[in-house]
């Protein structure tokens, strides 16, 4: 089944991944078909992680890299944003959240760390990017050097969940490292 998507008002196109969600169902091979649809039709104000173009970490000191993408452009924090939600306090302050996850057993383990017990989590302050041309909206990398990027544990695999904020508190989606082993 062939789907052709043009420019249509949001009901038809509504209706139109009705039918694909519907055929997909029906055919569980063209998954694919479903991933590309659901990329393509994300809402472009909200930021986006890329995640087939991430890369890992490496012990040997190459950085965590992100490639992202924001439609409305509002991406990155300046050091004068420090009022609520971007107080050094605040759950924004940092607006890369990279969460540390364990494989215990069957599953993965995200480790919760507290900064109040003297824990500091694996989340970073993205400056502001700027939007070249007339256009607000960015493409880009974003490169985290994490010289200490493991926790002493009895496990030896992990991996990041990372999710990026844009200066309207929007939420990206959430992408993984590959795993990793700690040396």
């Amino acid at each position: 089944m062939n789907f052709k998507l043009t420019k249509y008002k949001p009901l038809i196109l509504i209706n139109a991944c009705k039918r694909l969600k519907d055929h997909l169902t029906r055919h569980p091979g063209s998954r694919l078909l479903l991933n590309l649809t659901a990329e393509s039709l994300q809402d472009p104000s909200l930021p986006e992680l890329i995640n087939k173009l991430t890369k890992a970490i490496d012990p040997k000191g190459q950085p965590l890299v992100i490639q992202f993408s924001d439609g409305d452009g509002d991406l990155g924090l300046s050091q004068s944003d420090t009022m609520p939600p971007f107080c050094t306090s605040c759950e924004f302050h940092q607006n890369l959240h990279c969460d540390y996850q364990e494989w215990r057993g069957e599953e993965w383990f995200e480790i919760i760390l507290d900064p109040n017990a003297g824990q500091i989590p694996f989340y970073y302050r993205v400056p502001i990017a700027e939007p070249t041309g007339q256009s607000p909206a960015l493409n880009g990398t974003i490169a985290v050097d994490m010289p200490t990027w493991y926790l002493n544990s009895d496990y030896d695999s992990l991996r990041f969940q990372s999710t990026l904020f844009d200066r309207s508190l929007n939420e990206s989606n959430k992408v993984f490292t590959p795993v990793l082993l700690k040396p």
